[in-house]
């Protein structure tokens, strides 16, 4: 069996605890969340209404949305408060030394 491919997106020191970063991967835009030291991946794309989640705020695991103000958890990819109701996606992180790799959508 072939193990899922990880691409390198960006280094740790780019995304400080409490930041983020947007990345892409082929056509799809990543958001890359800091919680506590761990880096999460998601849609950069809000599910609610065409947004980019980069461009809002960060607070603990929760990204709010800069369009409509809903927040998601960059962890689970739940939708956390109103107008949002979808799911956005989560992606697998892998940390090889300083490098940042991220893999396949998870389930």
């Amino acid at each position: 069996m072939a193990s899922a491919k990880f691409v390198k997106v960006a280094q740790v020191d780019e995304i400080p605890s409490g930041q983020m970063k947007m990345v892409e991967i082929g056509s799809e835009q990543v958001l890359l969340a800091n919680v506590s030291g761990k880096i999460y991946a998601c849609s950069d794309i809000c599910s609610h209404s065409y947004a980019s989640l980069s461009e809002g705020d960060l607070k603990d695991e929760e990204v709010q949305c800069p369009l409509h103000g809903g927040s998601f958890n960059v962890i689970t990819g739940e939708p956390m408060s109103a107008p949002c109701e979808e799911k956005i996606k989560t992606f697998e992180v892998r940390i090889a030394g300083q490098d940042v790799l991220v893999g396949p959508a998870k389930d």
